[in-house]
């Protein structure tokens, strides 16, 4: 007779394996909480950097890559790679710390851990005070996580959408390092578009990121190549017409970061003045692309973002 599934060694193995991985993830992120931000960062970044190459990701980046920047020699492509995992190693030991580490004080901006410059101060006093929502999407690129705790620290009401962890464990100690001090959090699924809309009709800023391959997403370009893209927030700006810009945060060295957040971006609208959600949809594909050629060691090129 068979074993039920939840019996089957296969989903036993499985199990036991989720929950070692839920378990190193929340004692990691826990211990630390314990030690100084800059030595943890920089810890945890040669750490990823001498095991992520061995892992089948590194393969996935190299591809990636190579599709992208054609005209780069291997070795360009090796280092920018390097990159890539040096960043995601720190974005692992900042987000520990995520209560400490957006550090910017208006008044005394020299003595700030982050930069930001006077056209990005203006468009986020904007925000703040025109008494509109607003729509606001960010990639992964160097900590995606601080663009969210700059709206928090600076009485920005947004709700952000999130993904959960596939991990219980991991998800609950994520949540409540995010809930620190990231304003309301809207978890990805099927009730996220309706819940994400009652926020910008509340007057909220409804914040995503918007670069990952989406298999139900609209055909966009992407490096030259197609690929397909999540539409959500251009069908949220056809249910409530509000601003659209784009944040980003830049990796600098010494453990410092740039912020920036675009002027008003104006949507692609079609015909009859409604919102072309394709077209909308590639403007911001194209505004990203710009930002990652900038800085390619500093985007997570480790998922299939063409398929």
């Amino acid at each position: 007779m068979a074993l039920p599934a939840h019996y089957q060694p296969r989903e036993i193995l499985r199990s036991l394996g989720s929950s070692a991985i839920g378990a190193t993830t929340v004692g990691l992120l826990r211990t630390a909480r314990y030690f100084d931000c800059h030595k943890t960062s920089d810890f945890f970044s040669r750490v990823v950097r001498r095991i992520g190459p061995h892992l089948r990701e590194h393969q996935i980046g190299r591809n990636n890559l190579t599709a992208a920047f054609p005209e780069k020699s291997p070795e360009e492509i090796e280092k920018i790679l390097m990159g890539v995992w040096d960043n995601l190693g720190r974005v692992g030991a900042e987000f520990a710390q995520m209560d400490r580490v957006w550090d910017y004080e208006r008044a005394h901006p020299e003595g700030s851990r982050i930069e930001i410059s006077t056209s990005t101060l203006e468009n986020f006093d904007k925000m703040r005070l025109d008494g509109k929502p607003a729509l606001i999407f960010a990639a992964h690129l160097a900590n995606w996580e601080l663009p969210a705790l700059a709206a928090a620290a600076n009485d920005l009401d947004t709700a952000v959408l999130y993904r959960r962890p596939n991990i219980a464990s991991a998800d609950r100690i994520i949540q409540e390092i995010r809930q620190v001090k990231m304003g309301r959090l809207i978890a990805a699924g099927r009730d996220a578009p309706p819940r994400l809309a009652d926020a910008l009709k509340a007057g909220l800023h409804v914040a995503m990121l918007v670069d990952q391959y989406l298999s139900a997403g609209v055909e966009v370009t992407f490096f030259g190549r197609k690929t397909r893209a999540n539409p959500m927030l251009a069908r949220l700006l056809r249910l409530v017409d509000c601003p659209i810009h784009g944040a980003r945060v830049i990796r600098l060295p010494g453990h410092r970061f740039r912020a920036e957040i675009t002027d008003e971006i104006m949507p692609v609208r079609d015909a009859n003045g409604a919102v072309d959600i394709q077209g909308t949809t590639q403007r911001i594909t194209s505004i990203i692309e710009g930002w990652i050629r900038e800085y390619p060691e500093q985007w997570l090129w480790l998922h299939r973002r063409w398929r």
